[in-house]
Order: structure tokens, then C-alpha cells, then sequence
């Protein structure tokens, strides 16, 4: 295994593998996976094709890069059971760590914005994701509607409640859309904590290097409805906020305001 921190020479040569080998092959696995979901997705089922190809695409993504990836805690889940997934949103290796080793099949609740992404946005609409729509109250239903349609037969879905990516590793506010909808249905919230994502690459401006750093992924005991309304889903958020950040490093734990919510 390598040392968290990389001698200058060696700092240089996985810069260089980066250039040379992994960026044009993340590339090249990126419109290539894209393309199969659509595909796939298109003559077979939507939940076959828009995970598994996505899955192995993110496991290259961090094996590419020789990123150690640590996985706690899905013995804690039931197998047929549907889950709300809620975890901590550090940075882009986010993605790859839940969809490559989280090991549920499920759909990303997702900003409206990156359907817009070419090839990518056309792959996550192919595949069911849920993008969220708050432009009215009408279209705030079919959200929660698309999402209550998603939750069945042991499909669970993911979601980011601080919404956006965070500027220091910090975790802010959740919001309660997640909640809400584990609410009306009844189903579990599982909190997820992300560790490390954040150091391999940080929000920033431009484009920059991947830095070499362990990532890992908890998955925490679900949280399974005790009522049901406002008071429940105040508890629920609450008890997922203290759980994810308590299994972060120290350096990273406390409310951070993200000036991007």
C-alpha cells in the first residue's frame, strides 16, 4: 500500500500517469459506459443497464487512479429491502464510491441541471434517475411521484440532502425533500459517510490533479420510521446529520455553511 503522502518523485510520476494513461482512459470508459446504458436501456430493463455498466465504471474510475477503496457496513442492510440513502456530499469521487461499492441497485435523485450534461444527462434519464424539478408546486409532485414509482422490489434510491458539493470538506445543512419522501413511504433512511473523497479532489475552480488519498465508504444502521409528519422527519434528518458526521475525521467535523445551497 502507498504512504498517504507521496515523495516529490513519485508525486510526479502519478501526475504523469494521470495525463498519459488514466485521463484518457476515464474518458474513453466514460462515453463508452454512457452510450451502453443508453442503449441498453432502450431494447432491455432500465434497472439491469443502468446499473451495472455504471457500477464497473465507477470501480475502474478509482482503480485507474489506485485509490484504496474501504467498505463498512452493508451487512447491516436487508436484501429485498428498498432504502433512502442519504450520505455526505465531499466532492466528484462521491459518485463512484456509492455507485461502484455501496452493492444496492438504485436510482440518484438528482439536480435538473445535469440532464442538460451531453451524453451523460441522456444516460441518467435512460437509466430512471430522478431529476428534481422545483420550478412549482406541480412539478415538485411528479418528482416525489417518479420517486414513489422508483422504491419498489428492493430498488432504493440515493440522495445528497446538502445538494451541492462541499468547499471544505465540511458537511452543511440538509434539506429535507430525502426525508420527506422516506416519510409518505414508510421505508428506512440509511446514513452513508463519505471519507477521503474531499482529498483526492477538492471543489475548485479550473481543472487540477487527482491527489493520491484512501477513500471510504460507511454504511450506517438504517434509521426505520417511528411515526410518521413533520416531527418524524425533523428526527430522522437529525439522527442521519449526527451519524455521518460523527464517522468523519476530526479535521472535517463541524457545520460549515456552503455559500453554493
Amino acid at each position: 500500500m502507498f504512504n498517504v503522502q507521496l515523495s516529490s518523485f513519485n508525486l510526479f510520476f502519478y501526475r504523469l500517469y494521470q495525463l498519459l494513461i488514466a485521463l484518457p482512459l476515464a474518458l474513453l470508459s466514460t462515453a463508452l459506459t454512457a452510450i451502453t446504458i443508453i442503449i441498453g436501456c432502450a431494447f432491455g430493463k432500465a434497472s439491469t443497464w443502468g446499473y451495472y455498466p455504471p457500477m464497473i465504471w465507477s470501480r475502474l474510475m478509482c482503480w485507474g487512479l489506485l485509490l484504496p477503496v474501504k467498505v463498512e457496513g452493508r451487512e447491516l442492510l436487508e436484501e429485498r429491502q428498498s432504502y433512502v440513502f442519504v450520505a455526505n456530499h465531499q466532492g466528484p469521487y462521491d459518485i463512484f464510491l456509492i455507485y461502484g461499492f455501496l452493492g444496492r441497485n438504485f436510482k440518484w435523485m438528482m439536480k435538473k441541471s445535469l440532464r442538460s450534461i451531453p451524453l451523460i444527462g441522456k444516460a441518467c434519464e435512460s437509466a430512471g434517475h430522478i431529476f428534481v424539478d422545483k420550478s412549482g408546486p406541480k412539478a415538485i409532485y411528479r418528482t416525489c411521484e417518479q420517486g414513489r414509482a422508483v422504491l419498489k422490489h428492493g430498488v432504493s434510491l440515493v440522495v445528497f440532502p446538502e445538494g451541492s458539493r462541499s468547499f471544505t470538506g465540511h458537511m452543511a445543512k440538509f434539506r429535507r425533500g430525502a426525508f420527506q419522501l422516506a416519510d409518505e413511504l414508510r421505508l428506512p433512511v440509511v446514513p452513508v459517510t463519505i471519507d477521503g473523497s474531499f482529498d483526492v479532489l477538492p471543489r475548485q475552480k479550473g481543472i487540477s490533479f487527482v491527489t493520491w488519498h484512501p477513500l471510504r465508504l460507511v454504511i450506517h444502521a438504517p434509521i426505520h420510521p417511528e411515526g410518521q409528519g413533520p416531527e418524524e422527519v425533523q428526527r430522522v434528518l437529525e439522527q442521519s446529520y449526527e451519524t455521518i458526521m460523527r464517522d468523519l475525521p476530526e479535521r472535517y467535523q463541524g457545520f460549515v455553511t456552503n455559500p453554493d445551497q
